[in-house]
C-alpha cells in the first residue's frame, strides 16, 4: 500500500527495486489492494512481476484485498460486498496484476449490508472457477469468522497485530487457532510508530495517512515514542534495531501468524529480514513484555469513523 499511496511520495523505480530485492530474499506472500490509489498498486506489483527473473510469479502468492469504494478525489465511499460486485472486482484485478489467478482473494471490511455467507460463497465460486486459488478474511471478529468458514474453506485472516495492538488475543485468536485458520499480521510495525526510525518532530506530508492517525498525534505520540526508547534498550542489548524487535515478536506468538512487511526501500527491507536470524528466549520476552505491556499504547488505530467500519472491533 505504501508503494502507491498513504505515507507521502514514492518512487515508482525504488518500490520495484524492493518487490525484486524481497522475491531475491525468499520472500513469497506479495499483498496488494485493488483501492490502493484506486488500481495503482496492482499495476505496480503486476510489473515487478513482469520485469523479475523468470519463475518469480510461480514462487510468489498474491494476496489481494477488494471491496473499498473510491472517488475521483480519493475520497472513501464504503464497502461492497455483493456477489456480482466481488466478481467484477476480481475481474478488473486480473486485468491489473496480469495473471491468470489469484492466490488469496478478500473482501478488505464487511459489507454491513451484504450476509458475509454471500460474500464469502462468490469467492468460493470464483475458486471453483480457477480464478481464485483460497478465500481469506480482512479485519472481521470471531463470529464473523465463524459464519464465513461455515460457509467455506478460510484460508488465513488479514488482522492488524502488532506489540502495541494486541486486541486479538482475546476472542479473535483463539477463535481462527481453532478452526485452522492462518493469521497475515498487518502493521506490525504500526506503520512506523514502533519502527525505531519515528521521531516526534518529523514533518508528515497533507497526504500522509499518520496527520489524522490518533497514536500519531501531540500526547499520545510523546507517551507512544516513549514506549519504542524502552524497547530501543532490549534492542541494543541483543544487538538489534528496534524493527527487527517488534518483528520478531510477533514471529514469536507462533507459525501460523506471517508477518506482512511494509517496506518501500531495499534497506528497509534489508533491516526487516533480519529478525528472521533474531531468537528471542524466555527473558528476552518478558523484557519486550514489560517494556510494551498489553494496552500500553496511547489512542486508537484509526481514527473513529473508520474504527466503526471494523467488525474485528465490535
Amino acid at each position: 500500500m505504501g508503494m502507491s499511496a498513504v505515507y507521502g511520495e514514492v518512487d515508482r523505480a525504488t518500490s520495484i527495486a524492493t518487490v525484486h530485492a524481497a522475491l531475491d530474499a525468499g520472500v513469497t506472500l506479495l499483498d496488494t489492494g485493488d483501492f490502493y490509489a484506486m488500481g495503482h498498486n496492482e499495476l505496480l506489483v503486476g510489473e515487478a512481476l513482469r520485469t523479475a527473473p523468470a519463475g518469480a510469479r510461480d514462487k510468489a502468492l498474491l494476496s489481494v484485498k477488494f471491496g473499498a469504494l473510491r472517488d475521483p478525489d480519493g475520497g472513501w465511499s464504503g464497502y461492497d460486498g455483493r456477489p456480482a460486485a466481488v466478481k467484477n472486482f476480481a475481474a478488473y484485478s486480473l486485468q491489473r496484476l496480469g495473471v491468470d489467478h489469484i492466490d488469496i482473494y478478500r473482501i478488505a471490511r464487511v459489507d454491513p449490508g451484504v450476509p458475509i455467507e454471500e460474500t464469502v460463497g462468490a469467492i468460493a465460486e470464483l475458486v471453483k472457477a480457477g480464478h481464485v486459488r483460497h478465500i481469506g478474511l480482512s479485519e472481521v471478529g470471531a463470529e464473523t469468522i465463524r459464519r464465513a468458514a461455515a460457509t467455506a474453506p478460510i484460508a488465513d485472516l488479514q488482522i492488524e497485530y502488532a506489540l502495541i495492538t494486541r486486541g486479538i488475543e482475546e476472542s479473535i485468536l483463539p477463535t481462527v487457532r481453532e478452526l485452522g485458520i492462518g493469521v497475515t499480521a498487518y502493521g506490525v510495525l504500526s506503520r512506523g510508530l514502533i519502527s525505531g526510525h519515528f521521531s516526534s518532530d518529523r514533518e508528515l506530508t497533507a497526504d500522509d495517512f499518520r496527520t489524522m492517525s490518533p497514536r500519531f498525534q501531540g500526547d499520545n505520540l510523546r507517551h507512544n515514542l516513549s514506549l519504542v526508547e524502552s524497547l530501543r534498550a532490549i534492542a541494543e542489548r541483543k544487538g538489534a534495531t528496534v524493527a527487527q524487535i517488534a518483528i520478531a515478536w510477533v514471529l514469536s506468538r507462533g507459525e501460523d501468524i506471517v508477518p506482512l512487511i511494509g517496506a518501500r526501500r531495499p534497506d528497509r527491507l534489508a533491516e526487516s529480514l533480519g529478525a528472521l536470524d533474531l531468537t528471542l528466549d524466555a527473558d528476552d520476552l518478558a523484557a519486550i513484555e514489560r517494556a510494551v505491556p498489553a494496552d500500553s499504547a496511547a489512542g486508537d488505530r484509526y481514527p473513529s469513523a473508520q474504527m466503526g467500519s471494523l467488525d474485528s472491533e465490535r
